[in-house]
């Protein structure tokens, strides 16, 4: 056999200049050396089996037992659960919560990126059971009961009562098929008991991991639409009604199932005040919007340590791929482009711990931060997958290559918690009711200020913009808004990369996507640009 890259296996994931630097900036260089222990599970075999195993063998519906009884599980196969284990253990769900330690949300971000290049259909519930802890603490009661095994490091499947556990997994259950997004117009209908709970009726559109613990769940109460937590097993054993209907038959994300629920007399207990259940869930929401922008920069750089360890084994004209200079200019574009998602996601988690630790300006820069990240950088990488799967050609389209299933999930991060008109729509909201957000975002480009002239230049021409905006008609500002967002968003990675990045990352970045140079599809890098500079930071690919 010649003229084959080998399968890219036995390497460590994590060794990536750009996270490990973003950990010592970000208060976590402690955990570098987990990191790069979690970083050679994800880049080992047995990761990858796992991965492979997960969505091949999809989970299964089972409504009804051998007698009859209803009982609404789905069954997973054993890699999902190998995968879930490790993400738990590793402390990448509710772990950083119960931590005191500066720098553990940064660390979890880390860990995270680099575990969901493994496979990141399982770090859906991953994710929500991280997110779920600031909108549970609105119910202090339902906080001291449930926190502790939320923030758990113990992977403990099955349907039992929560309190019987070692370790609890979480949902959300927001979506209906008349409104989508447009959570307001949902009829799932809570009334309250004289038990001093809830009884919920209706149905959820689009629930994944329906097999967690604990949901928090929209319905309209008398007051209101409001949040309400409910569970899979009552606190006495008892199975709460939670009928699921069908599971959805996905492009992507296959290893993970996502549910139509219906609820029948289900049990509830109310999270926060009635009529102020979007408020409340919205604490979740903005975290696992933040961990969509970052698992679509952990999907790009896995395509693109794919992209590469191809070019660096498969000769084609007389020499290897990446001594190519087109391919050199193809992989140079996604390297920049991988570089500024990971920069970007990493300054998020900082200004997340910080926030927790009662930092109120990091908290309104994440709040406007998280929303321009999940816009641009889940936009970003479809196309991105779809330029690295190019450059292995045939061999990226067969999936033994891995490359079809990340091609699957790319479209995904973008329209979980929020498709991109959703997140634009919640940009402008922000600059036009946060000023404290606004006033945060600025600062922050502002610590690049003269670090180069194109940057400044674009940084001036957004300001500009920002300003210009309470002057236009309210349908005017909402067709542009897609424009703005992907602006402000550029300006926002280009500031970060001329402070932190090498001048051949920052230098490149700033010409081909705040300057003139550079065309609209990867590969269109100017002349002259140190490509060598730029792929030397892609290490576990760079090594023949």
């Amino acid at each position: 056999m010649t003229n084959q890259a080998p399968p890219l296996v036995e390497y460590d994931a994590a060794d990536d200049p750009v996270l490990v630097a973003a950990l010592r900036r970000e208060s976590a260089c402690w955990y570098v050396d987990d990191l790069r222990r979690l970083g050679w599970l994800a880049g080992s075999e047995r990761a990858a089996q796992w991965a492979d195993l997960a969505n091949r063998f999809t989970p299964e519906l089972r409504t009804h037992d051998r007698y009859g009884n209803r009982i609404d599980e789905v069954d997973f196969h054993p890699s999902w659960h190998a995968l879930m284990d490790v993400a738990v253990r590793e402390g990448l769900a509710g772990a950083p919560w119960a931590s005191t330690r500066p720098g553990a949300h940064v660390a979890r971000a880390a860990g995270l990126h680099v575990w969901s290049m493994a496979e990141q259909g399982h770090t859906c519930p991953v994710s929500m059971t991280y997110a779920v802890i600031p909108a549970l603490r609105a119910e202090p009661e339902l906080a001291a009961t449930y926190e502790k095994l939320l923030t758990s490091q113990v992977y403990d499947p099955g349907l039992r009562p929560p309190a019987s556990k070692l370790g609890l997994i979480a949902g959300m259950a927001m979506t209906e098929k008349q409104g989508g997004s447009d959570v307001r117009v949902n009829t799932t209908t809570a009334t309250e008991h004289p038990d001093g709970g809830y009884r919920l009726r209706g149905h959820k559109w689009f629930t994944s991991a329906p097999m967690s613990d604990l949901f928090l769940v929209l319905a309209q109460a008398p007051g209101g639409l409001s949040c309400f937590l409910v569970p899979r097993v009552l606190p006495d054993g008892s199975r709460n009604t939670f009928r699921i209907q069908r599971l959805k038959d996905k492009l992507g994300n296959r290893s993970n199932a996502s549910a139509e629920p219906e609820f029948d007399d289900t049990v509830g207990w109310l999270v926060g005040q009635e009529g102020r259940g979007v408020r409340t869930i919205i604490e979740m929401v903005a975290l696992t919007r933040f961990d969509s922008a970052l698992g679509s920069a952990a999907g790009t750089r896995a395509a693109l340590i794919q992209a590469l360890h191809h070019a660096h084994h498969r000769a084609a004209f007389g020499a290897l791929l990446v001594d190519k200079p087109l391919m050199r200019n193809v992989l140079a574009d996604l390297a920049v482009e991988s570089e500024a998602a990971t920069t970007l996601v990493m300054r998020l988690a900082g200004a997340i711990d910080r926030s927790v630790r009662g930092d109120a300006d990091e908290r309104a820069f994440a709040r406007l931060g998280t929303a321009l990240a999940k816009f641009w950088i889940c936009k970003r990488q479809p196309a991105f997958v779809a330029e690295a799967l190019e450059c292995l050609g045939g061999n990226g389209y067969a999936e033994e290559s891995a490359m079809p299933r990340l091609y699957r999930e790319a479209p995904l991060n973008g329209i979980w918690e929020g498709a991109g008109n959703v997140n634009a729509l919640d940009v402008l909201r922000a600059l036009a009711r946060e000023p404290a957000a606004r006033a945060a975002y600025d600062a922050e480009l502002e610590r690049a200020a003269g670090g180069d002239v194109r940057l400044d230049l674009a940084v001036a021409s957004v300001r500009a913009e920002i300003a210009g905006i309470e002057s236009l008609s309210p349908d005017d500002l909402e067709f542009g808004a897609r424009a703005l967002v992907e602006r402000m968003a550029l300006v926002l990675q280009g500031s970060l990369l001329v402070r932190h990045a090498p001048a051949a990352v920052a230098d490149t970045f700033c010409a081909t996507r705040l300057g003139t140079c550079g065309g609209r599809a990867f590969g269109t890098l100017p002349r002259g640009t140190d490509t060598a500079a730029i792929l030397a930071r892609v290490p576990p690919a760079t090594r023949p």
